[in-house]
């Protein structure tokens, strides 16, 4: 078949090859919709390579496919290209090495220097957590190693929610990465590939729109007129085998895309000339020793055509075969076993698949495969039923999957509780407590926990106590009752030093740094250690939170460069084990972080991507539906109330002062912007009510606006020190602090309290910029309450005029961005300070949609913005 418009994709794909082997290595992604060719043009690269003959530079190629057929055994690809690379690596696999090794191994055997290494993934789309894991892992990595590492996936199936979408999204920021988009092919190019085969090119170009392998199944079908579908084109080319043939052929599309030579032989009994025969059909090319579908859908339309009452007998024999040579692949042995409706097998290595998938941190593909044993569980002692559904739980909590979690939860209880096992009972019930927390239901959560102790205190000392009564103590402390919270909490940790678990310790300390925090004492020490004791002993749900509170407890006390740098450690640690719980409250606080900071496009923009990605109400959607809701009432959008009245019944759910308070405030003020005193002063006093134990700052927030709405409530805790000026009526004083660490809005705010017009014309002009518009709604009625003239009616006029909203500030400042200067240059250029052009270059870039400076540059170019801004 000839190749057809991809001279500029292969093109693309030389230069890059070029590129690595100087040093210089590359992650190219190359998209398309399946059998758009994207294998095919791979596969020319190799031969265009062999036939230049690169006499200064050796190629080596390593292929690793994923596999839509089952649940993916993890890092599959990896393994495949093990077997390619052998030696380190191989080993490495086959003692079952912890995924990190894997990774680094990997990274090590294909940095070889003198030679181009050309490493290709295949169909990234059936990708499992850790195999899209170690994509980001060498996307990161290829800057100076002659590697041209090259991704094949389908583009048309993507959903808002597939970690594979996030993932691409990262990789695509990185300067290693290129993509190559594959399209259909045109009408002329259908029409040269149907010359002389006596169909209408206009016809076959209807039925195909274009896609090559759609094409080239219909002309080889050599039916002589256009079949209604290329399953029926290819169906047209089996009907031509024999029968042995075609029987080989059914057991090769049962098994997978790829399939081993030697299981192939063991399932079907076939002789060499029957195989030979298979390759001569064109169906399967051969592939070392392994048979390959020449496309998935060839494979699909064979395996669609098996009779229902044959797959059975099929898996079966499937199965038997990889036990006869000593295959270790559980995922796939558990889809022949559940295909062949073997119940002990599916059982054996569906669990054994779950928790490899586990261990390797392919989380989704763990639960499924526990959700596959789950399938296969009837007449299962209770303790053995009681041990998957603890499994599934464990998997469903760290991809955001409460509901589920919950279920598989209160199975579990019921189930260990029959089998009289106290100490598993009371260890469940833990986990159903922060399961019930995470779903908001707060009152439950309490009660959970309370009984879990119970239960666990008679068995005696464990590390199932010590981590209950860790969780006990937070819960106490959260209460009010400090002294038997501490005291629970120091009991869980001397508990865990006897019993020897680090993963107590780290907790425990965990949540005595933020106490700490809460309390205005020193408290980085000790969360420090926990993460650090997470880290080293691979704690990885205790590393995910101790990233989360270290955010968190840094963006209260206003230390938002720090807490920046915290969440791009943590967003990194938690994505690359797919660890999406705590990935996703690392996203939440970014986004309070942003709209604390003025940069509100980039804060709607996380909301938004976490709300299409978590469905159901928790605590992960509190803050992007609040933060969401807040800066939709400040810009005077509709849609705020529905996002504030979903984080109100999500943090009242939880009963905690830390989220109630903050929630209600975002409450309050989306009232006062309209206009409704009485409303905003209730949420205030609810918000007031439940500052006991919550950060200084927040508690000053809530006295800030109960002043504001001349409310004589009183808050419940101690104030933080920035906002005692604002509640002395030192407005100018308070609105410098804010800007101090960068909170303009709270500035703004300050200035209108002020009350004066210089005062207000200052606060319009920053609430202009924020593009706060309800808020500036409110400045200039003050402004005509005072008798002031020549108020503002809104955005400046050059500002409006900008493609982007920038204003004649931000010109300036992009112009100098634009010219590599510094921000210390561009604040000594334009005779301002360091702070104010910190907040211009934040807002520079959250306008642009820019992640960096350079990338700020660059997209001002594109759009002739320079133009713009030099007038």
């Amino acid at each position: 078949m000839v190749l057809l418009e991809r001279d500029s994709a292969l093109a693309s794909l030389g230069e890059y090859a070029r590129q690595a082997s100087a040093g210089e290595g590359r992650l190219v992604l190359v998209s398309g919709e399946a059998g758009v060719g994207k294998s095919t043009v791979v596969e020319a690269l190799a031969d265009r390579l062999e036939c230049a003959g690169e006499k200064r530079t050796e190629v080596t190629w390593s292929w690793g496919a994923c596999d839509g057929l089952f649940t993916p055994r993890p890092l599959g690809p990896l393994f495949d290209v093990a077997e390619t690379l052998g030696g380190e690596l191989l080993d490495l696999c086959r003692a079952r090495a912890s995924r990190d090794e894997l990774f680094r191994a990997m990274l090590r055997q294909i940095n070889r220097p003198g030679r181009l290494n050309v490493v290709v993934l295949e169909d990234l789309h059936w990708a499992d957590d850790s195999t899209i894991d170690l994509v980001r892992y060498l996307g990161k990595r290829l800057r100076s190693v002659p590697v041209l590492l090259i991704a094949t996936y389908r583009d048309d199936a993507l959903t808002a929610s597939d970690p594979l979408r996030q993932a691409l999204g990262e990789l695509a920021t990185q300067r290693s990465t290129r993509r190559i988009g594959l399209a259909p092919l045109s009408r002329e190019a259908v029409g040269v590939l149907a010359a002389d085969s006596g169909l209408e090119p206009a016809e076959l170009y209807r039925l195909t729109s274009g896609n090559p392998f759609y094409v080239t199944e219909v002309l080889h079908a050599g039916t002589g007129e256009v079949p209604p579908s290329a399953r029926d084109a290819t169906l047209a080319r089996v009907a031509q085998l024999r029968p042995e043939v075609r029987r080989v052929l059914d057991i090769a599309a049962l098994t997978s895309t790829r399939v081993e030579l030697r299981v192939l032989r063991a399932a079907a009994g076939s002789t060499e000339s029957t195989l030979d025969e298979l390759v001569a059909s064109g169906l399967l090319v051969g592939d070392g020793g392994w048979l390959r579908f020449r496309h998935e859908i060839a494979r699909i339309a064979v395996e669609q055509a098996v009779a229902e009452h044959r797959r059975p007998g099929i898996h079966a024999r499937i199965l038997a075969a990889l036990h006869s040579v000593g295959s270790n692949d559980d995922a796939g042995m558990a889809f022949h076993a559940e295909g062949a409706g073997d119940g002990p097998a599916v059982l054996e290595h569906a669990v054994r698949a779950a928790r490899h998938a586990a261990e390797l941190g392919s989380h989704r593909e763990a639960a499924a495969q526990y959700e596959r044993a789950l399938r296969f569980a009837d007449g299962l002692e209770a303790s053995r039923l009681a041990e998957l559904y603890d499994g599934v739980a464990d998997e469903y909590s760290l991809f955001d999957r409460w509901n589920d979690a919950a279920d598989a939860n209160e199975r579990a209880i019921a189930l260990w509780h029959q089998a009289g096992d106290r100490l598993r009972e009371g260890d469940t019930m833990r986990r159903y407590t922060s399961t019930l927390w995470r779903l908001c239901r707060g009152a439950e959560s309490i009660d959970m926990i309370r009984r879990a102790v119970e239960t666990l205190e008679p068995v005696g000392p464990s590390r199932e106590l010590a981590r209950a009564s860790n969780v006990l103590g937070g819960q106490l402390w959260v209460e009010g009752d400090h002294e038997a919270g501490l005291a629970m909490m120091n009991r869980a940790r001397d508990m865990a030093r006897e019993v020897d678990y680090p993963m107590v310790l780290s907790e425990v300390l965990n949540t005595q740094a933020f106490i700490a925090c809460v309390n205005g004492a020193e408290w980085k020490p000790a969360m420090l250690e926990a993460l650090e004791i997470a880290l080293a002993h691979n704690l990885e749900a205790s590393a995910g939170r101790a990233y989360a509170n270290m955010q968190a407890n840094l963006v209260n006390d206003l230390q938002f460069a720090e807490a920046e740098r915290f969440f791009v450690e943590g967003v990194t640690f938690c994505d690359d084990r797919s660890i999406s719980t705590y990935g996703s409250c690392l996203r939440g606080g970014q986004a309070i972080l942003l709209r604390m900071t003025g940069r509100w496009n980039q804060s709607v923009a996380i909301c938004e991507d976490l709300l299409r990605r978590i469905t159901s109400a928790m605590v992960n959607r509190m803050n992007p539906v609040t933060e969401l809701g807040l800066i939709q009432a400040r810009r005077g959008e509709e849609g705020a109330w529905s996002h504030l009245d979903e984080g109100g019944a999500a943090a009242d759910g939880t009963e905690e002062n830390e989220y109630m308070a903050p929630v209600h405030l975002a409450r309050a003020e989306a009232f006062w912007l309209e206009g409704d005193l009485a409303g905003a002063r209730r949420e205030a006093e609810i918000a007031a009510d439940a500052t006991r134990d919550v950060h200084p700052n927040v508690v000053g927030a809530v006295a800030v606006w109960l002043r504001r709405l001349s409310s004589d409530h009183a808050v419940n805790g101690p104030i933080g020190a920035r906002y005692e000026p604002h509640l002395a009526g030192d407005f100018e004083k308070a609105a410098e602090l804010y800007l101090e660490v960068g909170c303009g809005y709270d500035a703004a705010l300050a200035l209108i309290d002020a009350g004066d017009e210089a005062a207000l014309r200052r606060a319009l002009d920053i609430l202009h910029e924020l593009g706060a518009d309800a808020t500036a709604r409110i400045a200039r009625q003050r402004m005509r309450d005072i008798g002031a003239r020549a108020i503002p009616a809104g955005a400046r006029a050059a500002t409006r005029a900008h493609p982007l909203g920038l204003t004649r500030r931000e010109h300036e400042v992009l112009d100098l961005i634009c010219a590599g200067r510094t921000n210390a240059e561009i604040a000594a250029a334009l005779v301002i300070s360091a702070k104010t052009v910190d907040h211009h270059v934040s807002a520079v870039l959250a306008k642009l949609g820019a992640p960096s400076r350079g990338a700020a540059a660059a997209h001002a170019q594109r759009l002739g913005l320079m133009a713009a801004s030099a007038g």
